[in-house]
């Protein structure tokens, strides 16, 4: 590990120096997983493809600013979720609603929620990309990225209870399509 991480600072401190080739290695280490990002919040792979250019760029354009105190996929993971989230504002379809139009829902605690569970990835993954904007977005940061809704509140610019309620709604919607393939 400690060999890797040590690799991975080398071929930061080659980007610095202008290396094209420590460029093009930086990228293929961590496109794929960085598309995949793009991808969840987003929902189209264009639009990721689109998230993934952006984002290097942006990272590669201010390597400076990356002081090495976490990881490198760490702080352009952020750059990507930043990004993707921006274009999804830009589309201004089902915008998260207001606070005022806030309803405060507890988190439901059931840990055998999905005992049995009958549906495939493949279901889960088009159930995914069938919610709204909005709560696609709140669903993947949570689950998917392990963003706490403090975090996801940060970024998205809303209430911890709102991106609390928005992850409920998204889990209650979720449930209903994946119902629907049973039908």
């Amino acid at each position: 590990m400690k060999n890797t991480v040590q690799s991975h600072t080398a071929l930061i401190d080659r980007c610095r120096e202008g290396d094209s080739v420590a460029f093009k290695q930086l990228y293929d280490l961590y496109k794929r997983a960085m598309y995949n990002i793009g991808y969840r919040i987003v929902n189209n792979a264009d639009e990721a493809k689109d998230v993934l250019q952006e984002s290097f760029i942006s990272a590669f354009n201010n390597l400076e600013n990356y002081r090495g105190d976490a990881a490198f996929g760490a702080w352009l993971k952020r750059i990507v979720v930043n990004k993707a989230i921006n274009l999804v504002r830009k589309r201004r379809f089902d915008r998260l609603p207001d606070e005022s139009d806030q309803f405060d829902i507890k988190e439901e605690e059931t840990p055998d929620e999905f005992a049995g569970f009958p549906f495939t990835v493949e279901n889960v993954k088009n159930a995914i990309a069938m919610l709204p904007d909005g709560y696609r977005v709140v669903l993947s940061l949570y689950l998917l990225e392990g963003y706490d809704h403090a975090e996801i509140a940060e970024v998205l610019g809303i209430s911890e209870s709102t991106s609390k309620s928005q992850f409920n709604r998204s889990k209650k919607k979720l449930k209903e399509i994946l119902e629907s393939y049973e039908k």
